[in-house]
C-alpha cells in the first residue's frame, strides 16, 4: 500500500493521482485507491484541507496528486451581484463551505440551504462537479487556484 505521510510546497512531477471529493479532502486517514487502482492511505496531519492540484509525499518517496473528483452539488445562480453576494452571507452565516464563481455559488445539497436560494430569487439546480470551497477568512487567497501552501 501506498503510504501518503506529507504535504509538498513546490509542484513537482508525480507518480500517481488520487481523485478525492471535498469531504474525503478534509480529512487526515483515510483509505483510497490511486488512479491505477492502487490501495493508498492517506496519514496527514489533521486540521488541514487537500485541494486540487495539491501535491504529497509517500513513505517510498513518490509523489502524489491530488485531484478534486466530481460530486453532486447544489448551484445557485443570478445576475444580481448584490443578491448573490446576500445569498453567500447567508449561507457563511450558517457556516455552510461555498465555491463563489461569478454568478453562481456552489454547495454541497441541503433542501433547506436550496429552498433559501429560491425563497430569495436564485435560480437552483443540481450539478455534478469538482467542489473548491473558500478557505475561509484566514486562508491563502491565491486568485482561485489554491494550491501553493
Amino acid at each position: 500500500m501506498l503510504e501518503i505521510i506529507e504535504r509538498l510546497n513546490l509542484a513537482e512531477p508525480h507518480d500517481a493521482v488520487i481523485s478525492l471529493d471535498y469531504d474525503s479532502r478534509k480529512r487526515g486517514r483515510l483509505k483510497t485507491l490511486t488512479e491505477t487502482s492502487e490501495d493508498a492511505g492517506l496519514f496527514l496531519e489533521r486540521g488541514q484541507v487537500l485541494m486540487d492540484g495539491d501535491y504529497l509525499k509517500a513513505t517510498d518517496g513518490r509523489v502524489v496528486l491530488v485531484q478534486a473528483a466530481a460530486e453532486q452539488l447544489t448551484r445557485a445562480s443570478t445576475t444580481d451581484p448584490v443578491l448573490l453576494a446576500k445569498i453567500c452571507y447567508h449561507l457563511g452565516n450558517r457556516h455552510t463551505p461555498v465555491e463563489i464563481q461569478l454568478g453562481s455559488v456552489f454547495f454541497q445539497p441541503d433542501h433547506v440551504l436550496s429552498d433559501l436560494c429560491r425563497q430569495w430569487g436564485l435560480g437552483v439546480e443540481d450539478v455534478e462537479r469538482p467542489f473548491a470551497p473558500e478557505r475561509g477568512a484566514y486562508g491563502k487567497h491565491t486568485g482561485g487556484h489554491h494550491h501553493d501552501d
